[in-house]
């Protein structure tokens, strides 16, 4: 799937590419079904709401989950970052977002990079964000929000936000946000027949099955969900090989340290029967959950 030179300037422009309905209804409920059980399991890689049983993340599931390792080599997926990238990727973050109904707590405002600079000393922000709505997006039920543009600022300062939620961010302060939102349209309004004209805030929308592709430096955020319907997103962070991270100071089950390129499967894999390697099928090895705050060689290229 290439990029059209339109939709590179937009991408520049804006910092995301938004495909709405990319994935079909029989594709999405695939990994729909799918959801629930690897949701059920008392492992370390489900992240649950703060004092509550609802999962907020479920990391790793393409290393036990066939129809997920099918997705993380989709090429509607993967070709559009590399075509961006001009390099080969490797999955640096697999994760499975449930924003679940009236559970699902908040994302505060935060760089995707300064967390993967931060935590896992990865040189640049050659790396990039891919999600998929397995569920019908609204204004009701969480949805993502961004400020265009913002990733033209680069890495700006954040602060390691351990209490909000139950899963540490880095997060950016409140003043800083509101000047972005300003730099980027303000308020926003509504025109003369009362549609809104969005402002320096915007929020992708659609059904079940659409795609963003957003770049790591965009801000974005999201709200809790307080209604009765769940907002599942599947998120992969794709990185250039080159670019791999330098430390591994965070478990292996949320930042990968196999840098191997990724090779993508046929365009229909998920409706059909292609091997795919489920190396944690037997559960996460030991080795997965060893942390350490050592600089890794930037010539490794596999662990």
């Amino acid at each position: 799937m290439k990029l059209r030179p339109d939709q590179h300037a937009q991408f520049e422009r804006d910092g995301y590419l938004f495909f709405p309905g990319l994935f079909s209804p029989a594709e999405t409920q695939v990994l729909n079904d799918a959801v629930p059980e690897l949701y059920s399991r008392r492992e370390q890689y489900n992240v649950r709401e703060k004092g509550k049983d609802a999962v907020r993340t479920n990391f790793a599931a393409h290393m036990y989950s066939e129809p997920f390792a099918k997705l993380a080599r989709h090429p509607r997926m993967i070709e559009p970052v590399q075509d961006l990238l001009g390099e080969a990727l490797y999955m640096h973050q697999f994760k499975i977002n449930g924003k679940m109904a009236f559970e699902g707590d908040v994302w505060q405002w935060h760089q995707d990079y300064g967390t993967w600079l931060n935590d896992d000393m990865m040189p640049t922000e050659r790396a990039m964000n891919v999600a998929i709505f397995l569920d019908d997006v609204t204004e009701h039920n969480g949805p993502l929000m961004f400020i265009p543009g913002s990733h033209k600022k680069g890495v700006v300062d954040a602060r390691h936000d351990l209490t909000t939620t139950s899963y540490p961010l880095w997060t950016v302060d409140n003043d800083l946000i509101r000047q972005l939102v300003q730099r980027a349209g303000g308020p926003g309004g509504f025109d003369a027949d009362g549609r809104h004209v969005p402002g320096g805030i915007v929020s992708p929308k659609g059904p079940a099955g659409s795609m963003i592709l957003f770049h790591s430096c965009l801000v974005h955020a999201s709200g809790s969900n307080l209604s009765p319907f769940n907002r599942v997103s599947v998120y992969l962070s794709l990185c250039a090989v080159s670019n791999h991270i330098r430390r591994h100071k965070r478990p292996e089950y949320i930042a990968h340290r196999d840098f191997t390129p990724i090779d993508c499967l046929p365009d229909d894999c998920l409706l059909k029967d292609y091997p795919v390697d489920l190396p944690w099928k037997d559960g996460v090895p030991a080795t997965a959950l060893q942390t350490s705050m050592q600089e890794i060689a930037p010539e490794r290229k596999a662990a």
